[in-house]
């Protein structure tokens, strides 16, 4: 089904959608919507409580998420107007699923690909314990060599500096520099590998593998990753580097990230010595505190000419997340923009939480913007910093930039991630694009 057809299906499933509550529910349908409305409120306040309240006030919000959605569904099923319900919801998920694969043609051009030749002297560091073990799982150290490259399995028992690792392989003459492990271990040895204009290598063999998603990498089968060793093509992508100054204990370059910094609630846990061992325990241990600011510095968001004072949450990308992705917890749409991305949670009571909550991320609790250049300072002489996972306390004021094209990253030429991407969900587009293939058809003017 071509792009035009596509745009139309989604038109009509979403009027169907509209149609089918007017035409079967009739004054009903204003009670369908009211009760529905009044449901996702009263769940995402409940949600709210549970994440910032502690004892009887969180078991209450425990049974309030539970209860609710029971309660409206029990309500829509006396009113015999279940049926209409479950038909209506059904034809607008297919309507927004047809709505996006018509705007998919229209999405962000993958990234320029430029030919590569096969390196002499390839250097690969593997962490054993990443993603569970994939690096035995994968057989990826037996592979490597087979291809030729040297490589470095660590040892969990003696822990080893990766950068130092990485810098004395380029002493001895290595010519491309690639990792088998977390996003974290991936930064590292990608700062080795920009500051020597050296390729690097990326092997999703870590447990979400953000970098090597975003890069168009199978997550799936890290192995599928080595054949950039053999025929690859490269990207040039960016980088962010955080810290940086007098204090940081860096240097004065200050450390690279390939995905995001966070600061505030998220960092705050990511400190905590029990986040490694049960991380939805902790969690929720310490978010209440954290989200109504009981602890923790205060921070002071400064970027573009604008400051944000008291965000309780700020994440700092390297380049901005995907449109509808409000949360940072998603894609890229590319890695070449030049531009960080910049969330800021500020949210004051249940009211702006829940705002924030039934949104999807659009609302006054959440600023987001792109910028090349980001402060974030607090009233402490140290703020605690999540960089690629990897937890850190730095000194205040904290830089972030962005380093446009520093990085060469080696890839396989066929990579099941890159297809061109889908710009968020836009009614109007859907509609445009119904209405002008039909008329491009017909040889009549598009616009």
């Amino acid at each position: 089904m071509n792009r035009r057809w596509t745009a139309r299906l989604a038109l009509a499933a979403g009027a169907a959608a509209v149609a089918v509550l007017l035409v079967f529910a009739g004054l009903g349908s204003v009670f369908l919507v009211a009760v529905g409305a009044a449901g996702l409120a009263l769940t995402a306040a409940g949600v709210w409580w549970l994440l910032s309240r502690t004892g009887w006030v969180r078991t209450l919000a425990v049974l309030l998420v539970a209860a609710v959605p029971l309660a409206v569904l029990a309500l829509y099923a006396a009113a015999g107007l279940l049926w209409v319900v479950l038909v209506s919801l059904g034809l607008w998920a297919l309507a927004v699923s047809a709505g996006r694969a018509a705007l998919a043609g229209e999405g962000t051009p993958a990234m320029p690909e430029r030919p590569a030749e096969r390196a002499r002297h390839p250097f690969l560091i593997m962490n054993p314990r990443s993603g569970g073990g994939k690096v035995g799982k994968f057989r990826l150290a037996e592979r490597a060599r087979e291809l030729g490259a040297e490589v470095v399995v660590l040892d969990p028992a003696a822990p080893r500096d990766v950068a130092e690792l990485a810098r004395q392989a380029v002493r001895r003459g290595a010519d491309l520099l690639g990792v088998a492990g977390g996003d974290g271990t991936q930064a590292l040895v990608a700062g080795v590998a920009a500051e020597h204009g050296l390729p690097f290598v990326v092997i999703s063999a870590g447990t979400r593998n953000h970098f090597a998603m975003d890069l168009g990498l199978d997550r799936q089968d890290p192995a599928a990753c080595l054949e950039a060793l053999t025929d690859g093509v490269e990207l040039r992508v960016d980088l962010g580097r955080i810290g940086g100054g007098p204090g940081h204990g860096d240097g004065g370059a200050g450390r690279v990230f390939v995905n995001n910094a966070s600061f505030g609630v998220y960092a705050a846990v990511v400190q905590s010595p029990a986040y490694r061992e049960d991380k939805a325990r902790t969690t929720l241990e310490m978010l209440p505190d954290l989200l109504t600011r009981h602890t923790g510095p205060r921070l002071v968001l400064r970027a573009r000419g604008r400051t944000l004072t008291g965000p309780q949450a700020v994440l700092v990308s390297n380049n901005p997340y995907h449109g509808d992705d409000a949360a940072g917890l998603g894609h890229r749409d590319r890695l070449d923009s030049g531009r960080l991305g910049v969330l800021a949670v500020e949210v004051n009571g249940t009211t702006e939480a829940t705002e924030l909550l039934l949104s999807g991320g659009r609302s006054r609790g959440l600023t987001a913007f792109e910028a090349g250049e980001v402060v974030v300072d607090a009233d402490a002489p140290t703020v605690p910093a999540g960089v690629d996972g990897e937890a850190l306390m730095l000194p205040t004021p904290v830089r972030c930039r962005i380093e446009p094209g520093a990085l060469r990253v080696r890839v396989p030429r066929h990579r099941p991630g890159v297809p061109r991407t889908a710009p968020a969900m836009n009614w109007r587009e859907v509609r445009r694009l119904a209405l002008s293939m039909g008329r491009a058809a017909t040889g009549r003017d598009t616009r």
